[in-house]
């Protein structure tokens, strides 16, 4: 298998393993589909799954008639290309913007901005401001105060396996 890319120097990672430097080329034993990444600095990184079908000597039953009874060696040599997006550049009014989006999306129903101040739990836990919410349509239970507990290890040099 020979993986190009345009611009040529991305760094390869075929199923989350360092393959090199495109151009590249690497064996390969089986056939599906496999998650290709390619790194490279100043652009976009690109993961991508890529299904890689068996030739038709390697198609059961006739694996078996081309492996044993055919007498010779088969090769299957495959090319693959890619194409690399220049890296853009987010503004930071953007990526405010969503990171306020992920942050809504997570915490709704869970904790909301108290304007009282109450604060959760006992002193010292949870987040100055934030009062607990119950889940829509569930009941609201509470955190409770959990005691500590002391648990004595034996040396790490006693006893004998």
């Amino acid at each position: 298998m020979t993986i190009r890319s345009n611009p040529p120097g991305a760094v390869v990672y075929i199923d989350d393993q360092q393959i090199g430097t495109t151009p590249v080329s690497t064996s390969f034993t089986y056939y599906g589909t496999r998650k290709f990444r390619l790194v490279k600095s100043g652009f976009e990184t690109l993961t991508t799954l890529q299904k890689i079908q068996p030739p038709w000597y390697q198609v059961p039953p006739l694996d078996f008639v081309s492996e044993n009874l055919l007498g010779r060696e088969f090769r299957d040599e495959r090319i693959l290309d890619f194409t690399l997006e220049p890296q853009r550049i987010v503004s930071t009014t953007e990526l405010l913007n969503r990171a306020n989006g992920l942050r809504n999306s997570q915490a709704q129903g869970f904790l909301v901005p108290s304007p009282s101040g109450v604060s959760l739990g006992q002193p010292g836990f949870g987040s100055p401001g934030l009062q607990a919410q119950p889940m829509p349509n569930q009941p609201f239970i509470p955190p409770t105060q959990i005691e500590p507990q002391i648990i004595t290890l034996p040396p790490a040099n006693a006893g004998s396996f």
